[in-house]
């Protein structure tokens, strides 16, 4: 529940109480993260993404460890997304070809009657650029086809990237995100394709569900890599768009963890903020028209409906920031303290660094830190989740200095 607001320097803080045992976990379990993982790993181009620490920005923010999971190295697609899209797609070609998913892996798809099987299946998804980035890759390697619809306002950078990335055919709609998803699912009901979207509704639940699935390689590789660093974190910050990393990865740490569960933080940008806008009304909440924000990926207003329950019950705060604290956050990264490694991140990836700073650099959040308990003994985990998807804007934000803080 919801309890307090905290709104300065254009960032706001929601603080809740988390009710776990009200929600179920079971879906998001060590034995569902092994099963992704063995399908995973059995990619070619599957490496497990470095885990980083920066101790000189920790000790420059006085905290006791940063660790970031950068998933900007995921499957040379610069971006996470490709976990989710071939999960779901091996899942479903599974299902239509009475394949077994806990004993096939990849290599089942690279025999040629399989192959001549899965060319005559399509999918097709929206997006605005990582998550059709992974579905088109995907059908690339299981020889399928796909279809990619983009928002309108989508950078052409994003758009070729898509293209790049696989065989799908992209078209950029004329409408908002929400709205180009009733497009993709419209589409798939009349030409009988299968829709790869990352969040649900009443009656389209399996498929996000398997993209969730997909997640927890990520969270599972990222809980084993910082025990192996000797800590357990205390505060993870997880970006949104429509919550379904978020949700699957929090949910996995809660079960993970048990007791010394960390406290997590669900972080949007101010001006697609449908996750803050539920926490704060308790129920599902969308957030109209076209809103223009830098986080691209973020950008999007609609809840995924069936990790609600989890976004409800998990976080202890919501956290929404403005573009410049993604900025902010994209040249720290770019320009380390001390001897800390440079990190490549986009501005979606950016978003969680961006409120942790905001948190621990400005006088005027004292009282959101001290409500979320962050100090000298915290150590907080973040996911980059994209690189630079758009090398033009990552060039004008860390190199010219575009959206310079106020």
């Amino acid at each position: 529940m919801a309890k307090k607001l905290e709104e300065e320097y254009g960032t706001k803080v929601l603080m809740n109480v988390p009710e776990v045992d009200q929600v179920n976990l079971s879906a998001f379990s060590e034995e569902k993260a092994k099963e992704t993982r063995r399908f995973h790993e059995s990619i070619p181009a599957y490496n497990r993404t470095p885990l980083v620490q920066l101790r000189g920005l920790g000790g420059k923010l006085g905290v006791k460890g940063i660790f970031v999971k950068n998933e900007a190295e995921r499957f040379g697609m610069k971006a996470f997304k490709g976990l989710g899209g071939t999960y779901a797609m091996f899942r479903i070609l599974c299902r239509e070809l009475g394949l077994d998913p806990g004993k096939v892996d990849f290599s089942e798809f690279q025999k040629a009657d399989v192959r001549e099987k899965t060319a005559k299946y399509t999918f097709v998804t929206a997006t605005d650029g990582n998550h059709g980035k992974g579905v088109s890759w995907a059908s690339g390697f299981f020889g399928a086809h796909a279809y990619v619809y983009m928002p309108k306002g989508t950078v052409k950078a994003r758009e070729e990237a898509v293209r790049q990335a696989g065989p799908a055919e992209v078209t950029v709609t004329d409408w908002n995100y929400d709205d180009t998803v009733k497009y993709a699912k419209k589409m798939s009901e009349e030409h009988g394709w299968f829709l790869i979207q990352d969040t649900s509704w009443d009656g389209y639940e399996e498929i996000p569900g398997w993209i969730m699935d997909g997640y927890l390689t990520m969270a599972s590789e990222a809980a084993e890599q910082t025990e192996a660093a000797g800590e357990i974190p205390t505060h993870v910050f997880l970006q949104a768009g429509v919550g379904s990393m978020a949700g699957a990865v929090a949910g996995y740490l809660v079960n993970h963890y048990g007791e010394k569960a960390p406290k997590i933080m669900i972080v949007e940008p101010d001006v697609a903020d449908c996750i803050f806008r539920s926490g704060e009304a308790g129920e599902l909440c969308s957030v109209d028209g076209a809103p223009e924000t830098i986080m691209a990926g973020l950008n999007c207003g609609t809840p995924c409906k069936s990790i609600w329950p989890v976004l409800k019950s998990v976080p202890a705060a919501y956290i929404t920031c403005k573009d410049y604290a993604a900025a902010h956050a994209m040249r720290a990264y770019a320009k380390p303290a001390g001897d800390d490694p440079v990190i490549v991140s986009g501005e979606s990836g950016a978003s969680t660094m961006g409120a942790v700073l905001m948190l621990l650099e400005r006088p005027e959040l004292e009282a959101a830190r001290k409500a979320l308990g962050l100090g000298a003994d915290s150590v907080i985990l973040l996911i980059n989740t994209e690189g630079d998807t758009d090398p033009v804007s990552y060039r004008n934000i860390v190199e010219c200095g575009a959206y310079p803080l106020p």
